[in-house]
């Protein structure tokens, strides 16, 4: 089976229905799975006895997903019946640093995890920049709706996009400026190529949900840069508050649901078998899109 390198971890491909009665049925269906993201910055101790009780607490409620706790902080996306799931957050707020946990939630008709996994890493996010704490000396993070205030007055900023390009092509904020990599490791280098001149012009940087730009905002006060912001919660938490305004397309997320609208809904867009380049709606009705083949991506490569 295909294997997807995404920004600091590998996952794997997940076949996806193909047709179009599947794909309706399939986005009308009703939507009993919670699904939940977030994270912490924040530094974990024992973390051999704290994954042997999250497991048990995952297991007992038959939750998906997966959870990275590391001596920085904890990542987590799981999926599950709401109950469980509010059981699995009630037992994360009990531990030190945790209390003020604050998942962002959406609904889907089905489960976007095959399995669960509770894993011990050197970073909740990959970066391999050493000195980068974000629980010592965080980005100043700018509210959803204050961002969009900004863009109604037409403030002059500069939003840069730190996601991998392929996340990019499927949507983002109307004139943002892309990264331009293909993993977050890049990051770095991107960040040494932009314009000298916005060192000193106010850049406001977003990704998915935010951890991301946790790390970019660190690295790139340390490069110079003296006016940055984190956009909080990323683009799904300014979804949820802002809805769709100056936002063009859809998000990538990395679970089944591979895009999801400003409604938080899923889109129906589905990742290429072939190259895993995720494709909308639209593009699957390129002729060159073969389900299980090859996309227009990838058509005769």
């Amino acid at each position: 089976m295909p294997v997807v390198t995404t920004a600091g971890k590998r996952f794997r491909a997940w076949r996806q229905p193909c047709g179009a009665f599947t794909l309706v049925r399939r986005l009308s269906m009703p939507a009993p799975f919670l699904n939940i993201s977030t994270y912490k910055f924040t530094p974990l101790d024992d973390l051999p006895a704290l994954r042997e009780r999250l497991q048990g607490v995952c297991a007992a409620g038959g939750l998906r997903g997966t959870i990275l706790l590391s001596a920085e902080g904890i990542n987590l996306f799981v999926a599950g019946l709401p109950q469980n799931v509010a059981a699995l957050v009630t037992e994360l707020r009990t531990i030190s640093g945790l209390a003020d946990l604050a998942p962002k939630e959406s609904f889907s008709s089905e489960r976007p995890f095959n399995r669960m996994l509770v894993k011990i890493k050197k970073e909740i996010i990959a970066f391999g920049v050493e000195g980068i704490d974000p629980s010592k000396r965080p980005t100043t993070k700018l509210p959803a709706r204050t961002l969009k205030q900004w863009l109604d007055e037409g403030r002059k900023i500069t939003l840069l996009d730190t996601r991998n390009d392929y996340e990019v092509r499927m949507g983002t904020f109307r004139d943002a400026v892309p990264a331009g990599v293909e993993h977050f490791r890049e990051f770095p280098d991107a960040v040494r190529k932009l314009p000298e001149e916005l060192k000193n012009q106010p850049v406001v940087m977003f990704c998915t949900g935010g951890i991301r730009c946790e790390k970019a905002g660190p690295f790139m006060e340390r490069e110079g840069f003296q006016n940055v912001f984190q956009l909080d919660g990323g683009i799904l938490k300014y979804f949820e508050e802002c809805g769709g305004a100056h936002y063009d397309g859809e998000c990538f997320v990395f679970d089944r649901r591979v895009g999801v609208n400003p409604e938080l809904k899923e889109t129906g867009s589905v990742l290429c078998w072939n190259c895993q380049m995720p494709l909308s709606v639209a593009e699957q009705k390129d002729p060159r899109y073969v389900p299980d083949k090859a996309c227009p991506h990838c058509h005769g490569v």
